[in-house]
């Protein structure tokens, strides 16, 4: 099980920023199962560049939950999963941090699509999100939003596993370990 996972932020430091909004759409090897996708209200301001790439501003989330509010939803709804993102590292250490700020340690496994699509999908220009959905004509509905993110991630996944899938030798598909 995997939860493929995007969010926005207040900035790119962990440690400074905060989480503006979370997408998590849990992928059993073949398709979407599960989902969570919520604005966040970051108890803090969001920076006009933040607001001019994201289009999330200060009034759309001064309602929404603030993380403390949807700890409890993530943990249950990726426990047993392996942590998925373009880019792991930054969304996992957002993730970490918020759970840090609550006294609770959040650990999962992790995979990169980035570094998954770099060895399975060789000969790209670039393997950013936009660039690489572009290439693999994978449509992004809502760029720089968790769910438009997560969700492009989710077909890229899917081509990355797709991919990976090689028939054996007595005619069954095999899917040896992507690392």
């Amino acid at each position: 099980m995997f939860s493929i996972v995007d969010i926005e932020t207040t900035g790119q430091s962990a440690q400074n920023g905060k989480i503006t909004e979370i997408a998590i759409y849990i992928h059993n090897g073949t398709e979407v199962v599960d989902s969570f996708v919520s604005l966040i209200n970051p108890e803090c301001h969001i920076p006009y560049f933040i607001t001019k790439l994201t289009g999330i501003d200060n009034q759309m989330v001064a309602h929404a939950p603030r993380f403390y509010e949807v700890a409890k939803k993530v943990v249950e709804l990726t426990q047993g999963t392996t942590f998925v993102a373009h880019n792991v590292s930054f969304d996992y250490r957002f993730i970490q941090q918020e759970y840090h700020r609550l006294g609770y340690e959040y650990k999962r496994k992790t995979m990169c699509t980035v570094k998954l699509s770099r060895k399975y999908l060789p000969g790209h220009a670039s393997y950013s999100l936009g660039k690489l959905c572009d290439d693999l004509e994978i449509r992004i509905d809502g760029r720089h939003r968790a769910s438009g993110d997560a969700l492009a991630t989710v077909r890229l996944f899917e081509i990355i596993l797709n991919k990976h899938i090689r028939p054996s030798v007595n005619g069954n598909t095999i899917q040896p370990k992507l690392f």
